[in-house]
Parts: C-alpha cells; structure tokens; sequence
C-alpha cells in the first residue's frame, strides 16, 4: 500500500517531535564560552561551606555543629511539658526535705535511741533511704526504657506517697527504718524527669531547660523544712488535754497529699516521651494483661503464654517478646487457638541492638565516675558544714543553729539568683566540659578554705564574709556542675532508648555517694577533734583530694557531642577546619 508524502510526514510527526520542537528542548543544555571574571568575587567562607556540606543529602553532617548566630534555629520550648516536670520535681522535693526540721526530735522519741545517740540514729535513717534508692535507682531507670517513662513515675509518686504515710505513724526506731527504706526502694523519679527533659528538648534549646531543674530542687529546700517544720503537733487535735500519740502524722499527711494531687496532674498532662512505648495498648490493657498473666501462673497448669511461646519457638520468624510479655484468652486457649493479648513492653526496643561497648565509652565511664566524685563531695560537703559550724573551738567555729540557718539560706538564694541570672549565659561561653571541671576545681577549693576560716573572736564581720566567700564557691560548684553533668549524660546516651539506663545509673551512684558520705565525714570529723593544731582540715582536707581527683579524671572526657548544639572547642575547630579544607579545595577547583 501506498502512502503519500505528506501522510508519511503526519505519521511521523505523530511518533516522535519534530526537529524544532527537539531543539527547543536541547537549548537549555547548551553552554556557550564566556569570559572569565576580572576579579575572583567574594571567596566561599567557613560557615558557606557548613552550610552546603550540611543541605547535601550525599555529604554527612558532622558531629558537632557550630553555634549559629541567628537565634531563630533554636526550638520553641515544650513549656506545658516543662511545667509538668516542674511541678513532679517541685512536689516530690518539697515532700522529701519536709522530715529534716523534725527528724531528731522524732528518733528522741523512740525508746530504742537512748541519750547521746540521737545523731547516730539521725544518721541511720537517712541513709536507709539513700541504701535503698541505690540499690533499685538503676532498675527504675532499665523499667523506664521498656515500658515508658509515665508508668514509671505514676507508680513511684503513689508508693512514696504510701510511705509518708507509714512514716507518720512510725512509733519505734525499726518502723521508722523501713518506711524510709521502701521510700527508697519505691522512688526513682529523679533519673526519670532528668530523662524527659533530655528527651522533650534537643542540643538547641536544652540548656535553658536544664538551668532550672537544680532552682526547682533549690525550692523544694526551702518549701519542704517549712511544711515539716510548722505542722508538728504535740497535742491531740481530738482531746487537746492529751498528748498527741503521733506528733509527726500531720506533716506527713501534708506530703502524701502533695505527692497525690502531683500523680493526678501527672496522669492528665504528662505526655509520655519514650518513643517506643507510643506502639503499646493504653496502660490500662497492660495491667490487665499482667494480671491475666499473673492469675494463670498462680492457678493453671498448662498457662497459654508458655502454650504460645512454646508454638513461636517453633517458628522461624519467633523473635517476638518472651512469654512474660503476651498472653490469651482462657476460653480461646481451650479450643487451641490463643488470642492475641497486648504487649506489656515494647516487642523490640532499640536499645537492644546497642552493645555495652556503643553505650559505655570512655566519655560515659569517666562521666559516671566523676559524677560519683561529685555527689560525694556535694553531700560530704554539706554535712560537714553544720558539724564544723556548731563545734566549739578550735576545731569548730561555735555558731548558733539560727546562725547556720541563715547562711544556709543564704546560700540557697544565691542557687537561684546564679541558676536564673548567671549561668546559662556564661555556661554557654565556656561549655558543658569546662564547666564541669571547673565544678569539681570549685569543690577542691572550697574544701581547702573551709578550714581556715577565722573564729568569733577575730571580728563576726571577718567570720561572715570568709564563710559568704566560701559558702559561694561551693554553691556555684554544686549548682554548675549538676547542671552540667545532666546535659553530659543526656547527650552521652547513643539513642534514647537507653537515656532512662543511663540516669538511672547515675541516680545509682549518686545515692551511693549520699548513703556513706555523711557517715565518712562525720567519723572524719570525730576523729579531727583529738587532733592539734587545725585538726578541722583533716576531714576537709581529705575530701578536697578525693575532689582533686575526679577534677583531673574529667580532663579524659573530651567527646564533642556532649556539647549543646552550636558550640565547639579547639580540637572540634581543628576538625572542623581538615574538613572545611577539602571544601574548600573542592570549591577552588570548581571555580577554576
């Protein structure tokens, strides 16, 4: 069959577009030779080439970003979340320091403590609540990564509320022992609110979040000894002509009732933060699944979760949860076929496929061990100064408790006017790693001047502005550091799926300092009594070099991503410049 010219030339038109409709296309591709430019332009400078390295999808960022001087990259803070953790901390650190006021006249109470040693006992109580914590801190951090970090903190507020209870109604040394230690066994909280506010702030806008949990513990210093100190009654508020058989009950009524109005704002507004526990059933399902869980260990022979991971084992893809996590429906078991029940943890978390060696590097365990240092000296600290305050002279300096109230309180505003108005701003400038070592430096110090300051005899006004010096060193040492330590720790974890772990462990060895320090120090201090001349440095002395030790072990940690966001030191500008170097060099080849 024959065709035209003219319908040949239709047909293909029809196929392919036509050489004009091709060269249109084709001219943008086109590169035409022009001249080079008279002058170089304006050279590619250091943060041009962060900033393209940084938008490339093939380039890697790098580990440490450079602060940006434009302060709309920092994130908006979670305020209705801090809020939230402001008031669990608050709650929880007003009903804590509420027993101190009255404590030894309480263990004077108990016919067990006979004269003379009510500050043994004293001592025996607190630390039984400080032995306790560190023997489950890190477990309630571990729980906190598998089933999520509101659980976690609902359950601890009711049991120590629970405890305060019990404690109010102690009437013997022993009963008084125990409440204190299930009070420690049961509360894991601080670890936990560290790990939510690690996990609802970034590297950009954690610093100010940080800055404010030490002035909410420095709060619940002050709001706590006046709850406890206040409502102590000694007569019956039934029969006021009668003794009242517990004095100590209304404080304590006073706490619980805190602690319970914090687990109800707690369970309405806490959001959970842990990522993994979002792809759980409600917390309700949970505890009706451990409960099932529970009633077929207790009465069944045969329970359908060994029936169901006994049927998974066989099966290649049985990577699933253990049978502790899942369970079935008694009336379906029966008939064979066991019915889904909802997980208790997370099926897979992600901090199970990290090894110990990704978690604990060098950084983390010189971190955790200088955080020992610290909270031993902190609390050391903290009670040597009363015992050296109130000892007559020469060892001691012959205060009156109204005199060492007021420096402690002292001492306390200057926590919150540093915190608030000081620190974030000079934090920023130095770092998280300067700052810590120069915490530990300001401990050294603070140890080392404690004892040689002067007596009431040489002038009271020489005796308050040495001990107001020195008191301010130690203050600034303990408020910086322990901001410090947490942005450290937050920022040292590989993935959040391991954060709670983390805190959970330094809580554990922050409890460890405070459970042997007040006893190290206060023997310490015994035993300086019998020394001459200046005996007094003996027990400062000693803790000043344990101070001087982890100051010169926090010299080792050195990683850059401890840091906030946008900020670097020598060692990440030198790294900075290597790779800035291939840039540019990249960038000059181009350009030729």
């Amino acid at each position: 069959m024959s065709t035209t010219p003219g319908t040949q030339q239709r047909a293909d038109q029809g196929k392919r577009p036509s050489i004009y409709q091709r060269q249109s296309t084709m001219l943008r591709y086109h590169t035409f030779p022009t001249a080079p430019p008279r002058n170089p332009g304006r050279q590619p400078s250091k943060q041009d080439l962060m900033a393209k390295r940084n938008d490339s999808p093939d380039v890697p960022r790098p580990t440490n970003n450079r602060r940006s001087s434009d302060p709309r990259h920092e994130t908006p803070l979670p305020k209705g979340q801090l809020a939230v953790l402001a008031v669990i901390a608050l709650a929880e650190q007003t009903a804590l320091n509420s027993t101190s006021p009255y404590l030894p006249e309480m263990a004077a109470t108990f016919p067990e403590v006979g004269a003379g040693q009510v500050g043994l006992y004293v001592g025996l109580i607190a630390s039984s609540f400080a032995l306790a914590q560190f023997s489950t801190n890190f477990l309630w951090g571990w729980l906190s990564d598998r089933i999520g970090r509101k659980p976690v903190v609902l359950t601890g507020t009711f049991l120590t509320a629970c405890c305060f209870i019990g404690f109010g109604l102690s009437r013997t040394l022993w009963q008084a022992i125990l409440a204190q230690a299930f009070m420690g066994l049961v509360n894991g909280n601080q670890g936990v609110i560290s790990t939510c506010l690690g996990e609802i702030t970034d590297r950009s806008n954690q610093s100010r979040a940080f800055t404010y949990l030490p002035v909410i513990y420095g709060l619940g210093g002050i709001t706590g000894p006046i709850v406890g100190g206040l409502l102590v009654s000694h007569t019956n508020p039934f029969h006021p002509d009668q003794p009242n058989p517990y004095p100590y009950l209304a404080p304590n009524l006073l706490s619980a009732l805190i602690l319970i109005v914090d687990l109800v704002v707690t369970s309405i507004f806490l959001e959970e933060s842990l990522e993994s526990a979002n792809n759980l059933p409600p917390l309700g399902k949970r505890v009706g699944t451990l409960f099932t869980w529970m009633w077929q260990f207790t009465s069944s022979h045969s329970p359908t979760y060994l029936r169901r991971s006994s049927k998974k084992s066989n099966d290649q893809h049985a990577t699933e949860s253990s049978s502790l996590l899942e369970g079935s429906d008694s009336a379906n078991s029966d008939s064979g076929e066991a019915e889904h029940v909802p997980h208790l943890f997370p099926a897979q978390n992600e901090g199970e496929s990290l090894t110990k060696s990704k978690i604990f590097t060098r950084d983390v365990i010189l971190l955790l061990g200088t955080f020992l240092i610290f909270q031993l000296s902190n609390i050391s600290y903290n009670s040597l100064y009363p015992i050296f305050a109130q000892a007559s002279a020469p060892t001691g300096r012959d205060l009156q408790p109204e005199e060492i109230g007021l420096s402690l309180a002292f001492a306390g505003v200057v926590t919150i006017v540093f915190q608030v108005g000081i620190f974030g701003t000079l934090r920023e400038k130095i770092g998280n790693k300067i700052t810590w070592r120069t915490s530990l430096a300001g401990f050294v110090v603070a140890f080392l001047l404690m004892p040689f300051v002067g007596y009431k005899s040489n002038g009271k006004g020489w005796l308050w502005a040495e001990l107001g010096v020195v008191l301010v060193i130690k203050t600034v040492a303990a408020v910086g550091g322990l901001t410090s330590s947490l942005l450290m720790i937050t920022n040292a974890a590989p993935s959040h799926a391991v954060l709670g772990t983390l805190n959970g462990l330094a809580q554990t060895l922050s409890a460890a300092g405070r459970a042997v320090g007040p006893f190290i120090s206060g023997s310490l201090f015994s035993a300086a009594t019998h020394v001459r001349p200046k005996g007094e440095a003996l027990a400062f002395g000693i803790f000043g070099g344990i101070a001087f030790i982890g100051c010169l072990l926090s010299f080792g940690i050195r990683g850059n991503e401890l840091e906030a966001e946008g900020w670097g030191d020598e060692s990440g500008d030198e790294e900075d410049g290597d790779e800035e170097s291939e840039f540019g060099s990249e960038s000059t080849e181009r350009l030729q």
